[in-house]
């Protein structure tokens, strides 16, 4: 029997909702790493199936590495400004900005598959279908950019 405790650990982990939280801990016994994949393939799953919707919206976020030496402006689509305008979305843009800036990717693709700087080990692809999965809306990294002086 999952608790009501462990739910709103698991929640305030995740960022999710508490229904997520709760099918994913049941599915998998109460094991906390188990839900984490569980809920990763279906933010995989989430993200396809959203994958025919309009990106109507987005942030433009930037990041400038101590030392002013180094420079990231990312484009982070999404489908309306209701989920462009939230703090998190706009975070979540920002945490890219901050990992272009640290591990140079050469194009987009290259970025998805990158592990993410910030995380549990998982790429930025899969950041991605985690916000895909928590606002519910397509997203995707349209273009960047990365200054250096050095």
């Amino acid at each position: 029997m999952i608790t009501t405790e462990q739910i709103k650990e698991f929640r305030e982990e995740t960022g999710l909702s508490i229904m997520q939280c709760r099918v994913a801990l049941e599915e998998a016994g109460g094991d906390k790493a188990k839900a984490l994949e569980l809920l990763k393939v279906k933010g995989a799953e989430i993200a396809a199936k959203k994958g025919d919707r309009a990106l109507g919206s987005g942030v433009v976020a930037s990041y400038i590495h101590s030392g002013d030496s180094v420079g990231t402006m990312v484009e982070l689509l999404c489908e309306t400004d209701f989920v462009a305008k939230n703090p998190e979305f706009k975070a979540a843009a920002r945490d890219i900005a901050m990992h272009v800036a640290a591990m140079s990717p050469l194009d987009v693709g290259t970025l998805l598959e990158q592990p993410f700087i910030k995380g549990s080990g998982g790429s930025v692809g899969e950041f991605v279908n985690s916000i895909v999965q928590k606002f519910g809306e397509r997203t995707e990294i349209g273009r960047f950019v990365r200054f250096s002086l050095n």
